[in-house]
């Protein structure tokens, strides 16, 4: 994998993924046991951020430092990239300083157009498309948790038509999991990324299923994974139509027991389970709720690993890491 970017994983084989989450549990475990793993000594990193983000940032510092690296962080303001300078004369520029580059921010189109020009191996930190790394996060804490992947039924609540729905569709189909997503109708991934699913599904197994009714989707569920229902970059106005329309798909405790003990709750976070955020405050107030993807009664529960699955982001991008560089 040297040399390679990470945009995607629709670019990788399921046994080259498979080669990344070992990876990462080999890493972990020695990150565990206080064993030293500067594989990229003396190599130097940029992280390019037009959308803020705590678990991305620190998981990539993190990371490079344990991998001995040096990291430089640009966030939304730290560069000129697509005001005063082209997208391809910034990869070319940070190409010739740096070793790799994290891309953070807006449309794939963006981390491709990075690839196509830097020379050095680009990973995709988030896209509107696509988060892949997070993805390998979440595969890790599942088989961390059940021992396995393949024939794990994992289930999608909310908004399933942008990064998080697309990458875990594509992530459960390339792995062999039964990926069902939960959603009015308007929420499902589109036609063209299904079909795609579909025919990689055929290959490994996996059963992909699209579902409006949430009793349903949950039962036998080992999994249960939501989001917030308005990305970073939407227009606030878009709240009150997504509380509307999504409030049915919320992961309730009642959800939970429909799928059974075994069932695991995963986000990827932040996560609006309480009142204890600006935001969340102020939807409290404004639609008279106290929670909303995820009652705080999920989210604080037994069966609840966001936690577990938030730091196994630094041990997998770590992993992506150290197997391009």
């Amino acid at each position: 994998m040297k040399g390679r970017n990470f945009l995607k994983l629709l670019d990788y084989t399921p046994a080259e993924i498979m080669h990344l989450i070992d990876l990462a549990a080999d890493l972990k475990a020695k990150k565990k046991a206080g064993i030293p793993h500067k594989m990229c000594e003396g190599k130097n990193i940029v992280l390019l951020f037009e959308k803020d983000s705590t678990r991305t940032r620190c998981a990539f510092e993190v990371a490079g430092a344990d991998l001995g690296m040096s990291v430089t962080y640009l966030g939304p303001s730290g560069s000129q990239m697509g005001k005063k300078e082209s997208i391809a004369d910034t990869a070319r520029v940070l190409g010739r300083m740096y070793d790799g580059i994290e891309y953070r921010g807006y449309g794939q189109e963006i981390v491709e157009e990075l690839a196509k020009h830097a020379g050095v191996p680009v990973w995709n930190g988030l896209t509107n498309e696509f988060h892949p790394t997070q993805i390998l996060a979440d595969m890790l804490t599942i088989r961390e948790r059940f021992g396995y992947l393949k024939g794990i039924n994992f289930v999608y609540m909310g908004d399933a038509r942008y990064n998080m729905g697309n990458s875990l569709m594509v992530g459960c189909a390339k792995l062999g999991l039964n990926f069902t997503a939960c959603c009015p109708e308007k929420y499902f991934p589109s036609k063209e990324l299904i079909a795609t699913c579909q025919a990689i599904a055929e290959e490994t197994g996996a059963i992909l299923r699209f579902e409006t009714d949430s009793a349903i989707a949950a039962k036998d569920a080992d999994v249960i994974y939501t989001d917030v229902w308005v990305s970073m970059g939407e227009p606030a106005e878009v709240w009150a139509e997504r509380i509307e329309e999504l409030s049915p798909y919320r992961v309730t405790q009642e959800l939970m027991d429909i799928a059974g003990p075994q069932c695991k709750f995963m986000h990827c976070l932040p996560a609006f389970h309480d009142l204890n955020t600006k935001i969340g405050k102020e939807m409290g107030e404004q639609f008279g709720i106290d929670c909303m993807e995820v009652t705080d009664e999920v989210f604080e529960g037994p069966q609840s690993i966001v936690f577990d699955e938030a730091e196994n982001r630094m041990h997998t991008i770590k992993a992506v890491m150290a197997a391009t560089l």
